[in-house]
């Protein structure tokens, strides 16, 4: 560690104060003699220091089991990495891989006593969990087909590889007050969802004497959580070359001056709110005062970072094939599937894009009709047309310690219920999160479903979901509005369908739900909402 720290003096949570007496990578240098004590010998204030290792404590908490989240920069694996993938998912995940929506893994039931044997499977083929959870930059988000993509600027898959390895381990940016999270993509559609990360960097060129720079704009301050805010601009370019240097200062500056006195107000946006992206521009050129300023942006719309479908490459002859993993959860066995396919088709590698979903490059067009008729493709869809094939969830209650209600299991009965009684001819994106915090990306969603503590009518405790609609980073973004209201699980197909059979039948031919929310407005979901609500027996209507 070459900094001071310069918050040493202030007031802090009680988790600054544990960290400014070991540092959370230091979880590592511990791992090898803690296995060898009863997880019940752990004190819970070190619960904080497994999350440096990719680790949160499962619930029940005091059973010793883990959900465990790999890096995966830029969402690329090769096969071998692969199948160590979905071997962890059989050995001791219950036969089941979650998809994230930061192009990366994760895993349940992961045991406190094999976490040494365990990591040193990872790192042998080339993988980590080192910051994939805590106070640290976490996985760097790429466009899910960069170095593939026809409607891409410029390959990225180099630049998100400098900036990982700029950060990874590197002890200097292992104290950061929250998560850090960073995204870099040149596709012109906002594959990286820029708007919702703490630093990312969107295509662009800059006219520079004679010559046509292609490179980035740059956005700071987004995120999502109980207060979602949209990243800004700043008046910056960088070409390819200073992306590393660039996030290192921002790290830095978010380092050295964000809050740590109250966990909920420490992300980076909060310190941006409070500055001005002027101010907090102002610092970053005190470091690197030879910054272009902004060029022309190069984004044109929005793709929510999907790759899904059989679609031609950047390369003549070849095609990648995005298939669809509903709700994120696949199964071990056909994960492995899948990687098969990749194996006998495609060039050696797997893809995870931002919607819980994966893919599989470099098939040459002669072998799609092979590998459209591999029986695998009869259970995971590569023609996307359903909301199941572009819902996204969260981990819900069944394991996450702060979720309010279960989304996996109640996701998919939802989706497949809604695909029987309606068919859209655009691609309409509904997810479901557990709590406030938004891991499903609830905020930009056309209907985002978010679990919350209700009542009945009897004044009992129970699980409800509240509806939000008009999500979207066109434009700049427009987080969804929340309608007044809740409903229980056994609701939400009726809620969520009342919404969409007044899209089916008021919208113009064309226009996507989110256009349609633009122009009827909240006010008018609100109406058709308690429409619906109206219609429940007194009994039956939570609070």
């Amino acid at each position: 560690m070459s900094y001071t720290a310069t918050w040493a003096d202030q007031k802090l949570n009680a988790n600054e104060i544990n960290k400014l007496n070991e540092d959370g990578l230091d979880v590592f240098k511990d791992l090898p003699e803690l296995v060898k004590k009863p997880f019940s010998e752990i004190d819970k204030s070190y619960y904080m220091y497994f999350k440096y290792a990719g680790l949160t404590v499962q619930k029940p908490q005091d059973e010793g089991y883990f959900m465990m989240r790999i890096k995966i920069p830029g969402g690329r694996v090769t096969v071998k990495q692969a199948d160590h993938l979905a071997w962890i998912g059989r050995t001791y995940g219950h036969g089941v891989v979650d998809l994230t929506t930061r192009q990366a893994v994760q895993y349940h039931w992961i045991p406190f006593a094999e976490l040494v044997d365990i990591f040193a499977g990872i790192e042998a083929v080339g993988l980590t969990t080192v910051g994939a959870e805590g106070d640290i930059t976490r996985n760097i988000i790429d466009n899910p087909l960069s170095g593939i993509d026809p409607d891409e600027l410029f390959d990225t898959r180099q630049t998100v590889l400098d900036v990982y390895r700029r950060f990874q381990g590197n002890y200097d940016y292992s104290n950061l007050p929250r998560k850090f999270k960073i995204s870099i993509s040149s596709n012109r559609h906002n594959s990286g969802n820029a708007e919702i990360n703490d630093l990312a960097f969107i295509p662009a060129t800059k006219r520079i004497g004679r010559h046509t720079v292609k490179g980035f704009n740059v956005k700071v301050g987004g995120g999502l959580g109980m207060k979602p805010m949209l990243a800004q601009q700043l008046n910056i370019f960088v070409t390819p070359d200073r992306v590393a240097d660039l996030a290192e200062v921002v790290c830095r500056l978010f380092r050295d001056y964000g809050y740590r006195r109250s966990r909920s107000k420490a992300r980076l946006k909060f310190l941006i709110k409070d500055w001005g992206v002027e101010q907090f521009e102002d610092k970053i050129r005190e470091s690197l005062p030879d910054l272009q300023t902004k060029g022309v942006s190069k984004v044109k719309g929005w793709t929510n970072g999907t790759a899904l479908g059989v679609h031609r490459q950047l390369q003549d002859g070849y095609y990648y094939v995005g298939v669809s993993v509903p709700s994120g959860r696949i199964q071990a066995d056909d994960f492995q599937a899948l990687i098969d396919v990749a194996r006998k088709y495609g060039k050696d590698e797997i893809r995870f894009d931002h919607c819980q979903n994966l893919m599989i490059p470099w098939i040459k067009e002669e072998d799609l009709p092979a590998l459209e008729a591999e029986p695998i493709f009869e259970r995971f869809s590569i023609h996307p047309h359903l909301l199941a094939d572009y819902g996204t969830t969260c981990t819900g209650a069944e394991y996450c310690n702060l979720a309010n209600a279960y989304t996996k299991t109640v996701f998919k009965p939802l989706v497949e219920e809604l695909d029987k009684r309606f068919s859209f001819d655009s691609p309409l994106n509904i997810t479901l999160t557990g709590c406030g915090n938004g891991c499903a990306h609830r905020s930009i969603a056309d209907i985002g479903i978010e679990g919350v503590h209700a009542r009945t009518a009897d004044r009992q405790h129970t699980a409800g979901y509240k509806l939000s609609v008009g999500g979207s980073l066109l434009d700049g973004g427009h987080f969804n509005e929340q309608l007044k209201g809740v409903v229980s699980a056994a609701q939400l197909t009726d809620a969520v369908g009342s919404l969409l059979a007044d899209y089916r039948d008021s919208h113009e031919k064309g226009e996507s739900f989110y256009d349609y929310y633009q122009r009827t407005g909240t006010e008018h979901f609100q109406e058709v909402f308690d429409n619906y609500l109206a219609t429940l027996p007194a009994t039956e209507v939570l609070k």
